[in-house]
């Protein structure tokens, strides 16, 4: 079997989405305050390099999956149409909606590299956007058909099985970060409530 313009552009969308979940889930870690060395797999290295990679890979293979599409001769896709796709032959919604993820995820990589120069607080509030990059990143890739035909969207399709996936994974470590962070929260209240006795 002939692999076709639009299933590249389709493998390049799934490790898009692969990558942006690893890098995801690596931010997550880091705001857990996850050590590798003391917890599994008890090894040191670097893992916050690896969350600049996924994210420097992420936006590669995000420029590719539309870029592939003008090789596509039915529907046609001009340059225009990647750029602003409100007016795209196929799908425009859909791909408007990867469109903005795209310039989302470009936004966080490019202010990550800049975050010396931007500090740490106005860095850390542009990097948050990855969280609507991701939610723009999924509602695209599952509502979206791989083959540009308009037809109802195969929830059991293994494309769409592993972007369910990712995006399950992501939500349950996000609910693991958040119960991590009232759980801290309550401590510190705990804490202060407690009377100071003198020595």
């Amino acid at each position: 079997m002939s692999v076709t313009v639009l299933d590249l552009s389709a493998y390049a969308g799934l490790v898009a989405v692969g990558a942006v979940t690893l890098n995801v889930l690596l931010g997550l870690l880091m705001a857990l305050r996850y050590s590798p060395h003391r917890s599994w797999p008890h090894h040191r290295f670097n893992y916050f390099r690896i969350h600049n990679w996924t994210g420097y890979i992420a936006l590669s293979v995000a420029i590719l999956h539309p870029v592939i599409l003008l090789f596509n001769k039915n529907p046609r896709f001009h340059l225009l149409d990647l750029v602003y796709p409100i007016h795209s032959p196929s799908q425009p919604l859909d791909n408007t909606i990867g469109a903005v993820a795209f310039y989302l995820l470009a936004f966080v990589v490019v202010t990550s590299y800049l975050r010396i120069r931007l500090g740490r607080h106005l860095w850390k509030s542009f990097h948050f956007s990855i969280y609507f990059a991701a939610a723009a990143l999924f509602w695209h890739s599952l509502l979206t058909d791989p083959g540009l035909k308009n037809s109802p969207v195969d929830w059991f399709d293994g494309g769409k099985l592993f972007v369910e996936s990712c995006l399950l994974l992501i939500v349950f470590v996000s609910l693991l970060r958040l119960r991590h962070a009232r759980q801290k929260a309550l401590h510190a209240r705990q804490v202060a409530q407690q009377p100071v006795t003198s020595p």
